[in-house]
């Protein structure tokens, strides 16, 4: 009997993804472990594997379609089917793909009144995926009166979630756009993607439930440019240490020093995170993402800057895994390079902390007893004070500002 390819769940928080490539045709063989797919989801593009030998069927989910997780794809002929084996096939029918979870607790298929006989979604709303449905049958959800946050409008788990922790089964009024749009010239309506909707909602729900304040310093770093200079003397462009290699050593030693700082907060209990990990914010063209520098104050300055080199790479090609970058403990978000000054950025849950990073300046400051002029690079850090009190966070940022200003302590 053929096997039904059920999408998988490939990154934690995964609801549905769009099949990018097929990298296999109908009729075509494919053994285990081989690539099948490339998958694209709100963070990453990224391969996924066949499971098991056989040939390729039929596919029921073409390039550049959307599909929920854990929804057939396509189906697998076994050793010694052909496409006969596909004669009278019905979704379902096929024996489920080895490893994977298949749903059995709904219909695979979609019959048209399928959308009606759902009790917790009423007719015109928008649509839910599978699991948001269950979840809302299960807490009592009216689907009907939520407003999605997935593609398209799509209402997704976190949705349903989010309406049954604030102990209402409705959603706020949805927000439209102004009907009369009239005096603003010509426009182009750019459809939201999967990942601009993800940071949008993980921003609004940073902005609104976390406590933030915010701590301020400047940092004299010339002794930084001229030991930096001083490195990269002998290396080529491609290998040079960039002022933010230096930024990174030094959150993490500061967070070393005042692991107090290196906290995420739950409604349980406060966790003290034992690794040193650094998500750095890397700009992209479909959005802000995070990779993440594991264990930095166990590495050299060197091996932080060939590291972050390659993830920013990985991460503008859209090819990071789920690993680099999902978790860390300390967020990164430097501006600098755009001649910023300064600003404030939004925590990243379930984060504590994240440190802004302006341009360096010349400006006056005081050494000794004259005024002179010195490159000054002012920085703040936004925290979440259910976790870190005020003075945890400005002993931090003192261990910070101290690493910047001394940067040979940064190297031993």
């Amino acid at each position: 009997m053929p096997k039904e390819i059920i999408l998988p769940s490939l990154s934690a928080g995964m609801e549905d993804a769009v099949i990018a490539t097929w990298l296999k045709a109908e009729g075509e063989a494919i053994a285990a472990g081989e690539a099948l797919a490339e998958v694209e989801t709100d963070k990453a593009t990224m391969e996924f594997e066949a499971e098991a030998d056989g040939v390729i069927g039929k596919i029921l989910v073409p390039a550049g379609e959307r599909a929920d997780v854990n929804a057939v794809i396509a189906v697998l002929l076994l050793d010694g089917e052909d496409a006969s084996a596909l004669d009278g096939y019905a979704m379902g029918a096929a024996a489920p793909a080895a490893g994977v979870e298949v749903q059995t607790d709904a219909p695979k298929t979609k019959p048209p009144k399928a959308e009606a006989a759902q009790p917790a979604q009423a007719s015109g709303s928008a649509p839910a995926s599978p699991l948001a449905r269950r979840i809302a049958a299960q807490k009592g959800v009216d689907l009907s009166r939520l407003t999605g946050s997935g593609p398209r409008g799509r209402i997704v788990r976190i949705d349903v979630e989010r309406a049954a922790e604030v102990g209402t089964t409705a959603a706020p009024e949805p927000v439209t756009a102004p009907a009369n749009l009239a005096g603003i010239g010509d426009y182009e309506a750019i459809p939201h993607t999967g990942m601009r909707r993800t940071i949008a909602r993980r921003l609004l729900t940073s902005k609104t439930t976390v406590p933030h304040f915010y701590l301020e310093a400047d940092c004299d770093i010339e002794a930084l440019l001229a030991l930096r200079a001083q490195i990269n003397e002998d290396r080529e462009k491609a290998d040079r240490i960039s002022v933010n290699d230096f930024i990174v050593k030094a959150v993490a030693k500061a967070l070393a020093k005042v692991p107090e700082a290196n906290v995420i907060w739950t409604d349980e209990a406060v966790l003290q995170l034992k690794s040193i990990d650094i998500s750095v914010a890397v700009a992209t063209k479909g959005g802000l993402i995070t990779p993440v520098l594991r264990g930095a104050d166990q590495k050299s300055l060197g091996a932080l800057s060939e590291e972050m080199k390659a993830l920013a790479v990985k991460a503008r090609e859209g090819r990071l895994k789920p690993e680099e970058y999902q978790g860390g403990g300390f967020s990164l978000s430097n501006l600098g390079m755009y001649g910023v000054k300064s600003f404030s950025a939004i925590i990243n849950p379930p984060q504590s902390c994240i440190l802004a990073v302006g341009a360096a300046e010349k400006r006056p400051v005081g050494r000794c007893d004259q005024i002179v002029l010195a490159p000054v690079m002012s920085v703040t850090l936004s925290v979440d004070h259910r976790s870190v009190d005020g003075a945890v966070g400005a002993e931090w940022l003192a261990a910070f500002k101290a690493g910047l200003e001394a940067p040979m302590s940064l190297l031993v």
